[in-house]
């Protein structure tokens, strides 16, 4: 993927909020392997010691421990930085459906904190991670930028606001913000546990512990599953990228299309299991029928080429969870 060729000063620093967590922690692995200094900041709400300390012994890797609702926590990780790679946030459209007032002062209160850091402490470029939930009850596939509906969930509702606060940034501070459209994420480190988990690892975990899996809905709606490593190549390369993408945001995604049915079926075959069948409970509020990305402005203006299809990456996965649960 040429990671290692991508152009940054060698002495770079990067802050990554959420860093503990799924994505963060794949984020900072990337980056130390490259040999640059990394900051993790994380308050390991939602994020896992165990998922950094393997960075632990490592002079250039620095974790602080701190929550993104301190706007002087954020100014002081923010301090000497290059880019900030903004993960952190609480996910599950279902959580906050039931909590939108958390989910309000940290999506949103958290994210304007560590822009307005970032913006004090002259950093140079922050990205940061929105959501394919800000498409809403747009039908339309695939996904195009500027063409959203209305919104399902409270959380899909932190995603937009913090993307208009991106553009804000930069039209009136000149803080270059970058806005990342994740779909449907997964990979290794994605944790399995809680009525809240992601669907791969959950199946994945339920399939090997001998437990029937929960499908919400008939099955057929379809996600674009996503490689956690082509999100990262994504924060990097927009670190990268030109100055006329700022204020906006992209589809990071492969472009792909699979059912939830499909998918237990591959991971069923990959495991050598066969005859467990999913129990199917009602649709959960907030859940999107059908998700599809088109990328084509990602490619364009961020340089973006995933590298990882839908199948390579659930075996990589697939391997993972069997070495780690």
């Amino acid at each position: 993927m040429g990671y290692q060729n991508l152009p940054f000063r060698e002495d770079s620093v990067f802050l990554v909020t959420g860093g503990a967590g799924f994505i963060g922690s794949n984020i900072c692995e990337r980056l130390l392997s490259m040999g640059h200094t990394v900051r993790c900041l994380d308050d390991l709400s939602t994020g896992k010691r165990e998922n950094v300390d393997m960075f632990a012994d490592n002079p250039s890797y620095t974790f602080i421990k701190g929550d993104i609702t301190d706007i002087e926590t954020c100014k002081a990780a923010c301090e000497g930085v290059d880019f900030v790679l903004n993960q952190a946030a609480w996910g599950s459209v279902p959580r906050s459906i039931e909590m939108p007032v958390y989910y309000e002062r940290v999506n949103i209160g958290g994210t304007l904190n560590m822009m307005e850091a970032a913006k004090t402490q002259g950093v140079k470029r922050f990205v940061y991670a929105s959501s394919s939930s800000v498409y809403g009850d747009s039908a339309e596939l695939p996904k195009r930028e500027g063409r959203e509906g209305d919104l399902l969930s409270p959380y899909a509702l932190t995603k937009r606001v913090c993307e208009e606060y991106g553009k804000l940034y930069f039209k009136l501070y000149g803080l270059e913000t970058y806005g990342l459209r994740y779909f449907n994420v997964f990979g290794k480190r994605q944790d399995p546990e809680g009525v809240y988990a992601a669907v791969i690892p959950k199946f994945i975990k339920q399939l090997l512990r001998g437990e029937t899996p929960v499908i919400y809905g008939d099955g057929k709606q379809s996600r674009d599953f996503t490689y956690v490593e082509n999100v990262v190549e994504a924060n990097l390369k927009a670190c990268l990228a030109p100055k006329e993408a700022a204020g906006q945001s992209f589809n990071i995604a492969y472009g792909g299309r699979e059912s939830l049915v499909d998918i237990y079926r591959s991971i069923s075959k990959a495991l050598g299991i066969d005859g467990v069948e999913p129990t199917f409970e009602p649709t959960r509020k907030g859940d999107i029928r059908h998700s599809n990305a088109d990328i084509a402005k990602a490619r364009e203006m961020l340089g973006y080429e995933p590298e990882y299809d839908f199948d390579k990456g659930l075996e990589l996965a697939i391997n993972w969870y069997k070495e780690n649960l």
